[in-house]
């Protein structure tokens, strides 16, 4: 990783981790990679997800507890002649945010720690609140039909692309063509573009 992209600020890792609303869950068995993307919660180093019992998900995990774990909010694409007059197609990209982790995932069997997870996975999901609380026998059964796993961080890196590593007459240029556009997420390319080439001049 480019070390102009990376980002190692805590606050800003963890508000793109509390608003994103799901992660791709990356598996190996046997050499055979498998990929599921899924809701999640983090709370500190640990990162919580549900499922069901039983299943391809769970037959992997048993077999291997090695994952990792990606998050992604794409931003503008930038098309090559955004930022060059040279006609070529090499300039063309995609700015984004990307999280990437590695540990071990675990099966969660104490029930307390279950309602935990589900609990603050409504509180991301479901903000507003409007349900009884995971302690209502109301949940007994489900809570026991339902597989909580819980990821332990080993390694995480983050990767924030604006045009960070760009010349400012590149820069100016890609904002100039973004204004044109003018949509909604290339309003807020444009604004993370700007924060990023500030932080970075820091």
């Amino acid at each position: 990783m480019k070390q102009i992209f990376e980002i190692k600020d805590k606050k800003i890792i963890e508000d793109m981790m509390s608003k994103a609303e799901f992660g791709t869950l990356a598996l190996s068995s046997e050499n055979t990679p498998y990929s599921v993307p899924v809701n999640f919660v983090h709370e500190e180093n640990v990162i919580y997800f549900h499922g069901s019992l039983s299943g391809r998900k769970m037959q992997v995990i048993k077999s291997n507890p090695k994952v990792s774990f990606s998050i992604v909010e794409n931003f503008s694409l930038i098309a090559s002649y955004f930022s060059s007059s040279e006609e070529l197609a090499c300039p063309a990209t995609q700015f984004f945010k990307s999280i990437s982790i590695d540990g071990n995932v675990k099966i969660v069997e104490e029930k307390q720690e279950k309602i935990k997870a589900m609990t603050l996975l409504m509180q991301k999901l479901q903000p507003e609140g409007h349900y009884k609380p995971f302690s209502d026998s109301a949940y007994d059964k489900m809570i026991n039909a339902t597989a909580v796993l819980r990821i332990d961080v080993k390694e995480l890196r983050a990767k924030f692309k604006f045009g960070q590593q760009l010349d400012e007459q590149r820069f100016d240029m890609i904002i100039s063509h973004l204004e044109n556009r003018d949509s909604d997420v290339d309003k807020a390319t444009i604004e993370m573009m700007k924060i990023h080439r500030k932080r970075d001049e820091v």
